[in-house]
């Protein structure tokens, strides 16, 4: 496979990023299902996909297609992984261990995809000092000691809306660049930080739209 290695990434849309997430777990899927090559036509017949789309965001990154064989799976795999930093364990700090929070807590993907909640933070005196199958909760009020002790580079928002900003403003702090925000609220973010929203209650308005309008 002939791939652009250490060639240098101009600005990329933000959906093709997301598409490059779809594109590898679909590789995964086919890895597992014992497949070698696949084209691109071959690809998005399989999994529901824009092929023409497939190649266009991938040309973004190098040339991974084989001319009369198409991608090899594996290696194909393998790059996009590496591109959005998949091929390492990352370090995160969960904080807020109410309902939410430990329910992110639990949920495994973050595990499969590389993502390790190895430290969780609260301000509630009966939470702090507990450890949860084998991470600790350690006090709000540690986590830029912590931050640097443990290399967390990446926070998770899991508080009520009215202490995100407050929260945020500590990751940042602390030395924490990319944050997921679980908080039904709009942060002040800082320019050289990347936050991501994640509304629950947007989502599911969003599909009640559509069951109102009939689904059209």
């Amino acid at each position: 496979m002939a791939t652009r290695s250490n060639f240098k990434i101009p600005k990329i849309p933000e959906m093709t990023i997301r598409r490059l997430s779809v594109y590898a777990r679909c590789l995964i899927q086919l890895e597992e299902d014992g497949v070698k090559t696949i084209s691109s036509q071959e690809l998005a017949e399989r999994f529901n996909l824009n092929s023409a789309q497939v190649r266009k965001d991938l040309a973004h990154f190098g040339e991974f297609g084989v001319r009369g064989i198409g991608y090899y799976v594996s290696g194909l795999k393998a790059e996009l992984q590496r591109i959005l930093g998949l091929d390492r364990e990352w370090q995160v700090a969960l904080v807020g261990f109410g309902n939410l929070g430990s329910a992110l807590f639990n949920y495994k993907g973050f595990g499969k995809a590389g993502f390790k909640i190895s430290a969780i933070f609260d301000d509630d005196p009966k939470k702090i000092g507990r450890t949860i199958d084998e991470v600790p909760v350690l006090s709000l009020a540690d986590l830029g000691r912590e931050a640097k002790a443990r290399n967390l580079q990446i926070g998770i928002i899991a508080v009520p809306a009215e202490f995100a900003q407050a929260v945020m403003e500590t990751l940042v702090a602390s030395g924490i660049k990319a944050i997921l925000n679980f908080a039904p609220a709009r942060l002040k973010v800082h320019k050289d930080v990347r936050v991501k929203h994640v509304d629950l209650s947007i989502e599911l308005e969003t599909l009640s739209f559509y069951l109102a309008q009939g689904i059209r």
